[in-house]
């Protein structure tokens, strides 16, 4: 019996103990990896790789052309910042100058790395297969003399510690704002892309909340026949609807044709006034027969005259 609670205990004891070592406190998309770093970390450049590392602690941590790197648990992750928020890096996305770090410099190494040679790299290819070794045929393989530049550090991030740390959002902000750098390795900007582009937590309720939400009822459509509503002050009547809209438009347009057509006939009142520039000549030929006929009625009435006279002399006689 006493055996048995002791047996007990102990198991109690490696859970709490467990527990402590990953309640670390990491946001989604990420995950907890027991890695808990209170400040910025230490870090040494690799020796003629451009790569850092940090030698103090019980963590595999590296530092890789703007990104932290850590290896925990036979598994890979990256980060923007040294204390996480952490995302699981699959095997065929790890930079191969990660991949190419000896083994010395990791400070927690695997039981199972036992034996192997500490000036070179780990054997990747026994612990994921054949088929990764490869897909990565050549990730050991390199121009050891060419020189590699390592990125430089965001020392920024000493100054967000503890209680100061901030949130995911906060990080893209800062980082954005403070440290400029831009990723050389191909396989690096696809992880900073990756990154820019998952939504903040503000957009993850949202998108939550639209998709919790049943969807908006159908619009019904607008009535194809068109209304004419007067406008307050006399003015004109404003048509609503689509195609009858077009149609009333279209039908009075044979009248106006016809109108205009017409247009020309109605003209005849406006050429008269354009006759006006000939009235002249015109009265003078009327004017003409007039005054003939006037002196041919003074010749009668003297002709008249004269043969009354005549009579007259005659009667004397």
């Amino acid at each position: 019996m006493r055996y048995a609670l002791a047996v007990l205990l102990g198991v109690l004891c490696s859970v709490s103990s467990v527990a402590a070592q990953v309640n670390i406190g990491i946001g989604l998309p990420s995950v907890s990896i027991g890695i808990n770093l209170p400040s910025f970390p230490e870090l040494v450049v690799v020796p003629d790789y451009p790569v850092y590392y940090a030698p103090r602690g019980d963590v595999n941590l590296f530092f890789y052309d703007g990104l932290y790197w850590a290896y925990q648990g036979d598994n890979w992750y990256a980060s923007s910042w040294y204390n996480g928020p952490w995302r699981v890096v699959g095997p065929e996305r790890v930079p191969a100058f990660i991949l190419r770090v000896p083994v010395r410099y990791y400070r927690h190494p695997p039981a199972s790395w036992a034996g192997w040679r500490s000036n070179a790299p780990p054997r990747w290819g026994e612990r994921w297969g054949h088929g990764w070794e490869q897909r990565r045929r050549g990730w050991d393989q390199w121009d050891r003399r060419a020189a590699h530049a390592p990125a430089p550090l965001p020392v920024y991030q000493r100054q967000y510690s503890g209680n100061r740390y901030p949130q995911v959002d906060q990080q893209q902000a800062l980082q954005r704002e403070k440290y400029r750098y831009q990723p050389r390795d191909p396989v690096v900007r696809q992880h900073e892309q990756r990154q820019g582009a998952q939504p903040q937590p503000g957009e993850r309720k949202q998108q939550a909340n639209q998709r919790s939400s049943p969807p908006p009822p159908p619009q019904q459509s607008a009535p194809a026949v068109s209304r004419s509503h007067p406008l307050q002050g006399g003015g004109e009547g404003v048509q609503q609807g689509g195609p009858a809209v077009q149609r009333q438009k279209q039908q009075p347009q044979p009248a106006v044709i016809q109108d205009e057509q017409q247009a020309p006939r109605s003209q005849g009142p406006q050429e008269r006034p354009q006759g006006k520039g000939h009235s002249k000549a015109d009265t003078q030929q009327q004017q003409r027969p007039e005054q003939g006929q006037g002196q041919e009625k003074v010749q009668g009435q003297e002709k008249v005259q004269g043969q009354e006279r005549e009579k007259g002399q005659g009667r004397n006689k």
